[in-house]
């Protein structure tokens, strides 16, 4: 076997891991999880990628791994009124419908009718917030983060996957050179997960539960599908969903977000680089999921130093880490001339945080641009 199949699955777990750690530790924050809850949450996602990723590649022969969903996290970040508990309500909602549409094909097909540009501008509405958030920090803390927007730009011109870890590495040795860092964990603590009792709140589920299953599979599963399209895979659709899907519901109690396809890590797997000869690209998926299950062994330490970070740090580090998503997100919303108008006013509706009986503004951002979208065609069809 070539060491490039281990250090491309190294790499991607680290990639996904770290680049991304800070949101959802943001993310527990925002729907007031306990640190002990907050590190089960990372556990219990570490335990689904290591056994959804492990099956999958081994079952099909494909360097298929999983993720958890990056843009849920953000979504979840930036909703307001949430508790644990409803926050867990709507994870498991929101893959149960990842389950369903793995078994009803109807369901699937209508998701694929959703307006990639309406999609796409809802998840730039969500990103958003979190990108602007850096230029405040800025402002509160210069040191500490215009030296990491500097270094930042010019990584990811040598090395994209690899920017965001330099951002957190550098950002983490320069915070305690300043003397930003409150007090540190205590030695490595075992891994425990911890149950946290579901509540299924009707405002949560329709404003959280819903955009979390669309952007989930608007911006993961599809571009997921994707990428091993373009590597020449066959991706097995269904068996992907209902294995995610699955360890969607499984993990939740532990107040672990939704669990799905990967898609720019799984890049790092799918090409030459990792095997010259695709068949035998495979067994990346088993060295990332044994990443995984290390890092699940550090979780709730990894989790607590990520809590005693000057929120300054945190923010920076999440919307930076953002902004590629973000370009991508946009992207696909403008690309289409006659999609524009909706999808620019589904991104303001997204993005302007506006909270109606209850429900975020994600939800209503995906109504303004669908209605938009609506009446529009209505209009051509009648002149």
């Amino acid at each position: 076997m070539r060491t490039s199949v281990i250090t491309s699955a190294v790499v991607a777990a680290l990639v996904g891991f770290g680049g991304t750690l800070a949101l959802i530790v943001a993310a527990a924050q925002a729907v007031g999880a306990t640190p002990a809850q907050t590190a089960s949450g990372v556990i219990g996602l570490c335990l689904s990628m290591a056994a959804t990723s492990a099956w999958l590649g081994w079952r099909h022969r494909m360097p298929i791994l999983a993720a958890w969903s990056t843009p849920g996290a953000a979504l979840v970040a930036g909703s307001h009124g949430l508790t644990a508990g409803t926050a867990v309500g709507a994870f498991l909602v929101a893959g149960a419908l990842i389950l369903v549409t793995a078994a009803v094909k109807p369901l699937g097909a209508l998701v694929q009718r959703l307006p990639v540009a309406i999609a796409a501008a809802m998840l730039a509405g969500v990103l958003f917030r979190f990108c602007t958030s850096v230029f405040p920090a800025a402002q509160a803390d210069p040191l500490l983060v215009l030296p990491l927007i500097a270094i930042f730009l010019v990584a990811r011109r040598i090395n994209p996957f690899g920017a965001v870890l330099s951002v957190l590495v550098i950002g983490v040795a320069l915070a305690f050179m300043l003397g930003r860092v409150g007090p540190l964990p205590g030695p490595l603590q075992a891994p425990v997960v911890e149950l946290i009792v579901p509540r299924f709140d009707i405002e949560a589920l329709v404003g959280v539960a819903v955009p979390l299953f669309i952007v989930t599979m608007a911006s993961q599963n599809l571009p997921g599908f994707a990428v091993l399209q373009a590597a020449g895979y066959t991706p097995p659709t269904q068996s992907i969903l209902a294995v995610t899907g699955l360890a969607s519901l499984v993990t939740a109690p532990f107040g672990s977000l939704t669990s799905n396809l990967a898609a720019i890590t799984a890049s790092i797997c799918t090409g030459p680089d990792t095997h010259p000869d695709p068949a035998k690209r495979w067994p990346a998926s088993l060295f990332y999921a044994l990443s995984y299950l290390v890092l699940a062994a550090g979780g709730a330490s990894l989790v607590a130093l990520i809590a005693a970070l000057p929120p300054g740090l945190v923010a920076t580090f999440a919307g930076l880490a953002l902004l590629a998503p973000l370009v991508g997100a946009l992207g696909t919303a403008m690309g289409d001339v006659a999609m524009r108008f909706p999808a620019v006013l589904t991104l303001a509706v997204t993005s302007s945080g506006v909270s109606l009986l209850g429900v975020g503004s994600a939800f209503w951002g995906l109504m303004a641009g669908l209605a938009a979208l609506g009446i529009e065609r209505a209009g051509r069809r009648a002149a």
